[in-house]
């Protein structure tokens, strides 16, 4: 019993730390490295993942998996190499079994084949974590931007010109960064309409969709697009409440999970323990006569 609390403490002290390392990653550090000297650690940090474990890329050759964690990697907005995160992901499952078997005392295969599936899966949770949270940023922020886009259009820009200048001019978000990828792809010979729609095949958000079918039904059929934001603003918003809605709506079933299994238990405790103990001490069946 001993060696099972030992290894759900040392795996819920590593979900801990993980935790604070991502609440302290979304906060904004007052203290940077130079330039130079963050660029030498990330190199120097992909180096090691990238040559700890050789045998990966001889694996990611011979099988199709290289080509789904690519596109896992990119919608996540993770800069890694498929090599980097697949030896990530062995030296997780190592670590994770080595404190297994630290915790236990002894080899048992049952326990080293949990540690090891939970090595493998929690990079991927962590991957499909982040997208979810960045498909949302993009949801929550389009309309501001179309918003933005609209009032340079209006203003006799382009739409480059005004992609750029939103880029530069204000807070980046996940949606700006979308945006620069878009025009980087632009600046290399893509036509604008087939990079906007490679970013909503991307992203793969109903919002963004609509906004990429709406610019390039306006660009075919000689609409101004000024028209077409002032639409698609709308639109976006409207989605925004829904969404937020769907939210609400969801709050009262989420709250029976913890209502149930973990609020009513001690309100039956602390009611019913009293009566349940004078019932057996025959207190209460005195008490009666």
């Amino acid at each position: 019993m001993m060696p099972l609390i030992s290894f759900l403490i040392a795996l819920a002290i590593l979900f801990i730390s993980w935790g604070i390392a991502q609440h302290y990653a979304r906060k904004e550090i007052r203290f940077k490295l130079p330039v130079g000297a963050a660029r030498l650690k990330k190199k120097r940090t992909s180096l090691i993942l990238q040559r700890i474990f050789p045998f990966s890329r001889k694996l990611i050759e011979k099988s199709e998996l290289g080509i789904k964690i690519k596109n896992t990697l990119d919608a996540a907005h993770v800069k890694l190499s498929v090599q980097e995160f697949l030896n990530l992901k062995i030296l997780l499952m190592l670590v994770l079994t080595l404190v297994a078997i630290f915790s236990f005392g002894k080899f048992n295969p049952a326990i080293v084949l949990v540690a090891l599936a939970v090595g493998y899966i929690l990079p991927d949770f962590y991957l499909q974590r982040r997208i979810r949270r960045r498909k949302q940023n993009i949801a929550r922020v389009l309309p501001e931007t179309v918003d933005l886009l609209g009032l340079c259009v209006e203003a006799g820009l382009d739409f480059t010109t005004a992609a750029r200048w939103i880029i530069d001019k204000t807070t980046p978000t996940p949606m700006t960064e979308e945006l620069s990828f878009v025009l980087e792809e632009i600046k290399w010979g893509k036509s604008r309409i087939q990079a906007l729609r490679d970013m909503a095949k991307r992203l793969n958000i109903p919002e963004v969709s609509s906004f990429v079918q709406s610019l390039v039904l306006a660009e075919r059929m000689g609409t101004p697009v000024s028209e077409a934001f002032a639409i698609l603003s709308e639109d976006t918003r409207l989605q925004r409440f829904h969404r937020g809605e769907r939210f609400a709506m969801q709050a009262p079933i989420k709250i029976l999970i913890p209502l149930i299994f973990c609020i009513l238990p001690v309100i039956a405790i602390i009611i019913g323990g009293p009566i349940f103990l004078q019932f057996m001490q025959g207190g209460l069946l005195k008490g009666l006569r």
